[in-house]
């Protein structure tokens, strides 16, 4: 008898194969050794749509709301027929007595092979395939240990949970708001929290108001001295002019030695953030590389919350971490003795460890990878290599003066030990990026009632500075960090979405129109921000999201029962739809599209906008329009332009190539020059280029 092995992705099955010496290729599958082994490509099995149910639902209509199927129903997903019809035909083979999952391992891993498991009709007995590495060695202990299918019922029942809240939130919510505002606008559990946030910061610095402030700075001894903030410049010159050539006074000195212990692995969010401040990669381009990277057997499984390792793995990290400092450029570092057991933490570890390199790089050419795979292979080295390094010392110095009763201040720090900031600075200058964290001037040997005769001062204006934009980086953070001051402190999980997920969310935000990138920063449009603005409290809130991830947590543990927490998502969506049944004409305008001004009136001087047929005057009672099918144009095979609709606006001509001549049956170029008489149709005048004299001085 044999053993079906299902996978996520071909590349996977492959790599399974090959480590379990299914070596035989086949339509659709390897087989060898006992084994079976084949692949879903992804989502075989996708909700069916709300059309599927009810032929009135194919049409977008308030009084059909709320849409709560019951049961839910599924469709085999659109273009993957023949997919599923392969797992099918293997899974009932007579000679296949088991089934293996070997479909990722995390909540969306475990969805996609139960539902396509249930759609086949299959009631062979499932084992779980659960490993966070795609090294040989890896893939045979984790077969030599498969677990019961039904150990992760619950893991699966949370994942349903999650897809269900997901479609019933967004069907009717996207629904009804589109169907009020008269404008498809794409309702998320996940992402309008996360609008939300994006507008808020906005906000914030739409309506900042900026406020000038001055500093004294005093020259010591080549040290640079800082006064307090003055808001009256006039008081901050009066200060200058008392200070000038006046005695300063060293008040105190204090010296502290500080200790910044090796920062933690990556989990797939910190990844994430680090990769988009140094490479300015997105979250999706981030996970898209360490997905490759996995497969590829270069990292460890990189959807994981997780920053830390567990204790078996300890020499196996001890091993991986010695062969990366032998990589360019960590081969410039000097000796060190990495200490793995700060890495180590069961009790923080749930379904994957932190993301590390594997042992395959003694073998990989790590020159020969693509440069984003390369970029992030070798900052996931970094960060495995500083997070076992020694700490990193140094001594902070701060110095007060006193000069005619106004007090400064000078800092500076003495390094004493490196540590792992060695490696990070040699990483920063192999991507010719500057350090993270510049050391800061070292002071000089500054003494208590030390006297400074003749003091050189200046003063310095400034400006109190808005809010920064959202980054990847900093969104990623708040989106993990969103609503945990309303959740305990034992929770697992907090926040909005999932390491896996929320990368997903920012791209649905940007395609949606309602979120757009400008260098590297994340806008709200101005159709995101009026979403957030017209949504219910429920649907923008990341506490209450915050709260679900942390229930569908607790599914996933068995602690928290699906039907509990299913008819809390039904009653939510009923509430909604009772809520908002009807809207203000001016709520209605919301989302009209902006027409663009593209000149002035010629008589009277209103702006002129562009619409479907035509550019007319904003004021209705001027008459002023050009159509842009008018017989002039069509006539010589030609539309009028936004471009040179802006030219005769601006100029009163525009020069059109390639116009065609009836009666010439051949095409010419002319200055069109706009002839407004004034009556209901606008005429147009021809202007031809003069021709140039020959070299015979014939014309």
């Amino acid at each position: 008898m044999s053993k079906l092995i299902i996978a996520e992705k071909p590349s996977v099955a492959k790599s399974i194969a090959s480590a379990l010496g299914a070596s035989s290729r086949a339509d659709g599958f390897y087989e060898g050794n006992g084994l079976l082994v084949s692949w879903c490509v992804g989502h075989l099995v996708s909700p069916m749509d709300a059309g599927s149910y009810d032929e009135r639902f194919k049409k977008w209509r308030y009084d059909d709301l709320p849409i709560l199927p019951e049961p839910f129903r599924y469709v085999l997903a659109l273009g993957k027929e023949d997919a599923f019809e392969n797992l099918r035909t293997l899974m009932n083979r007579p000679d296949v007595d088991t089934i293996v999952n070997a479909c990722d391992a995390g909540r969306e891993g475990e969805l996609i092979f139960r539902l396509m498991y249930e759609m086949a009709g299959c009631r062979k007995p499932v084992l779980r395939l659960w490993i966070s590495s795609m090294e040989d060695s890896a893939i045979r202990e984790g077969f030599s240990d498969l677990r019961p299918g039904a150990d992760y019922e619950a893991l699966y029942q949370s994942a349903l949970c999650r897809q269900k809240a997901d479609w019933l939130v967004g069907i009717n919510a996207t629904r009804l708001f589109s169907v009020l505002y008269h404008r498809t606008l794409n309702v998320g559990r996940v992402q309008t929290p996360t609008l939300a946030m994006l507008a808020e910061r906005d906000a914030k610095i739409t309506l900042f108001h900026k406020e000038k402030y001055h500093l004294l700075r005093l020259i010591l001894d080549g040290a640079e001295a800082v006064s307090e903030k003055f808001t009256d410049p006039a008081e901050a010159e009066q200060a200058a002019a008392m200070c000038k050539g006046a005695a300063v006074t060293c008040t105190s000195v204090t010296k502290e030695q500080k200790k910044e212990q090796p920062p933690k692995l990556y989990d797939l969010t910190t990844l994430q953030r680090e990769a988009n401040r140094l490479f300015g990669y997105t979250a999706k381009q981030t996970l898209d590389y360490a997905q490759t990277l996995y497969e590829k057997k270069l990292l460890t499984y990189p959807r994981t919350d997780s920053r830390y390792l567990t204790s078996d793995m300890a020499e196996t990290a001890s091993c991986v971490i010695h062969l990366a400092a032998k990589l360019p450029p960590f081969d410039g570092c000097g000796n060190f003795f990495p200490l793995v057991e700060a890495m180590i933490s069961d009790k923080d570890v749930s379904d994957h460890h932190a993301i590390i390199p594997t042992m395959e790089i003694e073998k990989a050419d790590i020159k020969a990878l693509p440069l984003g795979e390369r970029n992030l292979f070798l900052l996931v080295c970094c960060k495995l290599l500083c997070a076992s390094a020694e700490p990193y010392m140094y001594e902070a110095v701060t110095a007060t003066f006193n000069c005619c009763g106004h007090s400064f201040t000078a800092k500076g720090k003495r390094v004493l030990a490196e540590g792992w900031r060695e490696i990070d600075r040699i990483f920063r200058a192999f991507l010719k990026e500057k350090p993270a964290d510049g050391d800061g001037d070292t002071l000089p040997d500054f003494t208590e009632g030390q006297i400074f005769d003749g003091a050189e001062v200046a003063v310095t204006e400034h400006f109190t500075q808005p809010p920064k934009p959202y980054t990847e980086d900093t969104l990623l953070s708040a989106m993990e960090n969103a609503g945990k001051d309303g959740i305990p402190d034992e929770a697992e999980r907090k926040g909005l979405g999932t390491p896996a997920t929320r990368a997903a969310i920012i791209e649905k935000l940007v395609a949606a129109g309602f979120v757009e990138r400008k260098g590297k920063s994340l806008i709200p449009t101005k159709a995101g921000i009026n979403l957030v603005t017209v949504l219910p409290e429920p649907l923008t809130s990341p506490m209450l999201t915050a709260e679900w991830e942390q229930k569908l947590t607790e599914i996933a543990k068995g602690s928290t029962d699906p039907d509990t927490f299913m008819d809390g998502i039904r009653t939510m969506v009923q509430e909604i739809v009772s809520t908002y049944s009807c809207i203000s004409e001016d709520g209605q305008k919301l989302f009209a599209p902006e027409k663009e001004v593209i000149g002035t009136c010629p008589r009277c001087g209103q702006p002129v906008y562009e619409g479907k047929k035509n550019f007319a005057c904003s004021d209705r009672s001027c008459g002023f329009v050009l159509w842009k099918n008018d017989r002039f144009w069509t006539s010589r095979k030609k539309e009028l332009t936004k471009k040179m609709a802006t030219d005769l606006l601006k100029k009163g001509r525009t020069n059109v190539k390639g116009m065609w001549s009836e009666k010439k049956q051949a095409a010419y170029d002319a200055a069109v020059i706009l002839d407004d008489t004034g009556g209901k149709y606008i005429n147009f005048k021809l202007e031809f280029p003069k021709r140039k004299a020959g070299a015979d001085g014939r014309k």
